[in-house]
């Protein structure tokens, strides 16, 4: 078949990651911008322990605590947490379902640089007026009011709405793609359980982000043109924000956690050399956990007063969502009994998560009981909950992602020796930092208070989490470290360095451009292993070789997200002419994006056969 031979547009140097629109070099600015996010939350976090080291400390004054927990709780769950995640699903996902690319290129560059700028944006606020310091679920009139909270709200109103507009169209991309362009044979009962995961957490973010995007919008129409949305005076309700933040906010726990449980199920299933135990009841047990996540966001507000009728439903809804999650644990622990256990860094992540996730679970039942919870709230005893679950679930998860996948994104096998330092830096620290905080919450310290009297039992118990936070801190800088180390190395890491089971181990590391030169044939569930156990070292190809098209790089996507930020400086500051001039590079580039047909290039067969016959 003849093809136009459209010139491949070339780009070199920071160029050529302004303008790409390949998944996998998507994945990596999602990986490099998640990390510096997270490594700036960790500093807050850092900071705020050692305000907090012992009573009365004044290392830090009220006004700058409060734009730390503020910035801390905001940067490590909208910033950190999310685009983390979103480096995996844009690296692994199109590999592990046998696809040449995402659905959309296109519109999966756009959603980077939207969170990118968004981030950037918000976190301009510490050297401009000063961050936003009304707490990271920013309750209303705390901040719709001038006079409670400064400039820096503004800030958290604009840049969280246009971060928000990437996540959101990240997530179509992810479930268009899932849903169109897996591999033939690849049904979805054959998926991995990371793209299960990655799916249902898609489904959470086209249904939730709305919901705190309105809230958001709100907040901004009464921040910055009066009006009267959350001003009770004027009739406004001010828990009409609490529910907005909490319908998105829960279901957001889950957006966060559901990709982490795919990950450990990989991890644990290639480690143990066995299949994934319970196949169907993981998947089902996802699926499960997504829709019962939009049934249970009352239970952040059980001590709002909306009557116990309301608390009962929400009570019992929140502790019907254990039941899931507890067959996930059970069926990694039966994956674990009998396997060939390899203790790599990757599988040390994992092992570690089960446990310490099991401890955020067995406190969030506690606080499931609307009494219970009427005591808990408000004190650290809710910080060490939440902690266990996205610190000791979601951020030791990322870390078996980064070990696990590392060769597979970068060509390089991760040092062995400094991850297993790493691990048990961070592992010990995390638990050094957060267990004794269920303590210091039930003898009653409160969060969100940026010192405490002597002589209340807190001295010790605050020390301990203190150097358990710079001891994590440590483990951070061994994973850097060790990312340091291994860039100087040649890239020589082998296409399946872990046996792995699944597709993204048939092709070289890293993947070429095409990922896969002929789309493979999948025969069952976990499909290279299947090959493998035939005496095949490579998958049976499902379509003889012939040209692949391929989309060209395009600036439009940051240039479109640079007129939103310019945008959001605009309005913050009400000069309509540069929100107007902002809008109006956007507006340009999608109607040059409408009017331009860029039809991509091919790779002809022939540079293909260059580069070797099979997949």
């Amino acid at each position: 078949m003849a093809h136009s031979h459209a010139a491949k547009k070339q780009y070199s140097g920071l160029m050529d990651w302004l303008t790409t629109v390949d998944h996998k070099k998507i994945g990596i600015l999602y990986l490099i911008g998640g990390a510096l996010f997270f490594l700036l939350g960790g500093l807050e976090a850092v900071l705020i322990r050692i305000q907090l080291i012992k009573p009365m400390n004044d290392a830090i004054d009220a006004s700058m605590f409060n734009q730390l927990l503020t910035m801390h709780g905001t940067t490590m769950i909208f910033l950190a947490a999310m685009p983390l995640i979103f480096a995996f699903m844009n690296a692994i996902i199109p590999l592990q379902i046998g696809a040449r690319d995402v659905a959309y290129p296109f519109v999966n560059a756009l959603g980077f640089w939207l969170f990118f700028l968004g981030g950037l944006l918000l976190n301009v606020s510490w050297f401009l007026e000063g961050a936003p310091d009304a707490g990271w679920t920013a309750y209303t009139p705390l901040s719709s009011s001038p006079q409670y909270s400064g400039k820096g709200i503004d800030f958290y109103v604009l840049g969280l709405q246009i971060a928000g507009i990437g996540t959101l169209i990240g997530g179509i991309n992810f479930l268009v793609t899932i849903i169109n362009m897996r591999a033939p044979g690849m049904s979805f009962m054959r998926m991995p359980l990371f793209t299960w995961a990655s799916f249902i957490t898609s489904g959470l973010i086209l249904l939730a982000f709305p919901a705190i995007t309105v809230g958001l919008v709100l907040l901004m129409f009464d921040r910055l043109f009066e009006a009267n949305f959350f001003d009770i005076s004027a009739g406004g309700n001010v828990v009409i924000w609490q529910h907005l933040f909490w319908i998105f906010g829960h279901p957001e726990v889950y957006i966060l956690i559901l990709p982490a449980f795919g990950i450990i199920s990989e991890v644990i299933s290639t480690f143990s050399n066995k299949r994934l135990f319970g196949y169907s009841a993981m998947v089902f047990a996802t699926v499960i956990i997504g829709f019962l996540g939009f049934m249970v966001w009352v239970h952040h507000m059980f001590t709002v007063g909306l009557g116990p009728v309301a608390n009962a439903l929400f009570s019992i809804a929140t502790m019907l969502i254990a039941v899931p999650t507890g067959i996930k644990i059970f069926n990694w622990l039966f994956t674990l009994w009998g396997g060939h256990i390899r203790f790599t860094t990757a599988s040390l992540f994992a092992l570690g998560f089960i446990p310490t996730f099991v401890m955020g679970g067995m406190t969030g039942v506690m606080l499931a009981s609307p009494p219970a919870d009427f005591q808990y709230h408000d004190t650290y005893f809710v910080v060490a909950h939440f902690h266990y679950v996205i610190v000791g679930g979601l951020v030791l998860g990322l870390f078996a992602g980064l070990y696990y996948w590392w060769p597979k994104m970068f060509g390089r096998m991760l040092n062995e020796g400094l991850g297993k330092l790493s691990f048990w830096t961070f592992f010990i620290g995390f638990h050094l930092t957060f267990f004794v905080q269920h303590f210091l919450g039930l003898m009653g310290m409160q969060r969100r208070v940026y010192t405490y009297l002597p002589g209340q039992e807190f001295d010790t118990f605050n020390f301990i989490s203190t150097i358990g936070a710079i001891l994590m801190g440590v483990g951070t800088i061994f994973v850097l470290l060790n990312i340091l180390i291994t860039s100087m190395k040649p890239k020589n890491a082998p296409a399946d360095p872990w046996d792995g089971r699944t597709l993204e181990w048939a092709i070289p590391s890293p993947a070429p451009e095409y990922n896969f030169k002929q789309l493979p044939l999948v025969r069952g569930l976990d499909p290279l292993f299947k090959e493998k156990m035939e005496g095949r070292k490579e998958m049976t190809p499902a379509e003889p070789i012939s040209a692949i098209h391929m989309p060209n790089p395009t600036i439009l996507p940051f240039v479109m997200s640079l007129g939103l930020f310019i945008a959001g400086f605009g309005f913050m500051y009400h000069n309509y002419y540069v929100a107007a001039g902002g809008i109006l590079v956007t507006l340009v580039c999608m109607l040059l994006r409408s009017l331009y047909d860029d039809h991509g290039y091919h790779i002809e067969v022939e540079e293909l056969q260059d580069k070797g016959a099979k997949v």
